[in-house]
């Protein structure tokens, strides 16, 4: 037998970059991008463009067009408008879209895909990206808080199949991602909220200082004042870069996924609610749950899992959805399915961070059925009452677009 075995290594510059008007005709950010590497023609460019954002801002296409007129880079054509939200990930078909239409303007390796909206429609750009010609430059410009602050500054791609979030996808670090707090202008409140909830999970994990400074801020940032959100947006995306960097598994080939902390529940209860509760709004879910099942497994003090609790309501998020008490055919919680489709997603052995404390979380391979429904049910007893002693007026929920 002979064998022949070596180390590949290959490095990538992964930079978010933060600035505002990116297609105003001043600012020439990306267009120093698209031209750094001094091409010796114009490149090609294609531009996919969330259609809720460009209902919400019907300029911003004329803005596009207008600034690669002058740009030295080559619009293919007007931006693609493509549907937005959860449903673009729910067929291949919407990739396939994408792909067609860089085959049909012979976009090569060296030409650049560029992906202008929410999360979900980067998802589905980013693996279009990732799979044309094994890899077209892609660059992102998130427009929701959640995509700004949390999946848009990622190195994940991905679409839902066979029933399961992300079955299909792709590890793929951007060219680069353009945060340009002025998208954010057009978000409805519940869409602005959805991207604090992955604030405070980095926080909760990684960092307590910063968890500390949501606290202090949670009543401004109900509010949606642009300087606390701003500042949010950029530490959030900060913490995430610096653990994608620096935890030696940045393509997640280990069991461990401490940035999906909140996450086995919240990627079923999406499924289960056949997406009506958002990805945010099923995080907030996620992390409450895990916070009360690791104080009552003694791994999490009383004070620290309110504190926890607090801010996610402060904040405006319900902790509690009824799809929680679904069951199966079989009579068995529904929701109890997510731990072995995140098993399985992950791969290896089961492995879901809880806490030990504000800003240390640790990992647990097995969780107790049993305490996970007790937890449930505490959940759905303080929202309740929380319910109950509120005004109708102040009661927001995710049933609702608000």
């Amino acid at each position: 037998m002979h064998r022949i075995e070596r180390t590949i290594q290959v490095s990538f510059l992964h930079r978010v970059i933060f600035t505002r008007h990116a297609f105003g005709a001043t600012n020439p950010l990306l267009r120093d991008l698209l031209l750094e590497d001094e091409p010796p023609q114009a490149p090609k460019v294609l531009v996919v463009l969330d259609e809720q954002l460009h209902q919400a801002q019907p300029g911003l296409a004329r803005s596009v067009e207008a600034y690669f007129a002058d740009s030295g880079a080559k619009l293919v054509g007007p931006p693609m408008v493509l549907e937005g939200g959860e449903r673009v990930k729910n067929s291949y078909f919407h990739v396939s879209e994408v792909q067609s239409r860089l085959d049909r303007h012979h976009v090569d390796r060296h030409s650049y895909l560029v992906g202008l909206g929410g999360g979900a429609l980067l998802d589905v750009v980013g693996l279009a990206a990732a799979t044309a010609h094994r890899g077209i430059r892609h660059i992102r410009l998130p427009s929701t808080t959640l995509s700004q602050a949390d999946s848009g500054v990622g190195v994940k791609n991905g679409i839902n199949a066979f029933g399961k979030k992300n079955f299909i996808g792709s590890f793929a670090v951007p060219f680069a991602v353009i945060n340009d707090f002025e998208l954010l202008a057009s978000l409805p409140a519940r869409d602005k909220r959805n991207g604090f909830i992955e604030a405070v999970k980095v926080g909760l994990i990684r960092d307590a200082a910063f968890f500390a400074e949501l606290e202090r801020d949670a009543a401004r940032l109900a509010r949606f004042e642009p300087e606390p959100m701003e500042h949010l947006i950029r530490r959030c995306a900060e913490l995430h870069v610096d653990h994608i960097s620096s935890c030696g598994d940045p393509f997640e080939m280990g069991s461990a996924r401490p940035l999906d902390f909140g996450h086995w529940a919240a990627h079923k209860l999406e499924q289960i609610s056949e997406y009506r509760i958002r990805h945010g709004e099923a995080v907030a879910i996620g992390i409450s749950l895990d916070t009360i099942y690791a104080r009552r497994q003694g791994f999490l003090e009383a004070s620290a899992a309110e504190r926890v609790l607090r801010v996610i309501e402060q904040l405006g998020f319900e902790i509690f959805a009824n799809e929680l008490t679904h069951v199966d055919s079989a009579g068995q919680l529904m929701i109890l399915n997510g731990l072995e489709e995140f098993r399985e997603h992950l791969g290896g052995r089961l492995t879901i961070t809880l806490l030990r404390d504000i800003g240390r979380g640790f990992e647990a391979h097995s969780v107790d059925d049993s305490v996970v429904r007790e937890s449930i049910a505490e959940l759905q007893a303080r929202h309740d009452q929380r319910r109950l002693a509120a005004p109708a007026s102040k009661v927001v929920s995710f049933r609702k677009s608000v």
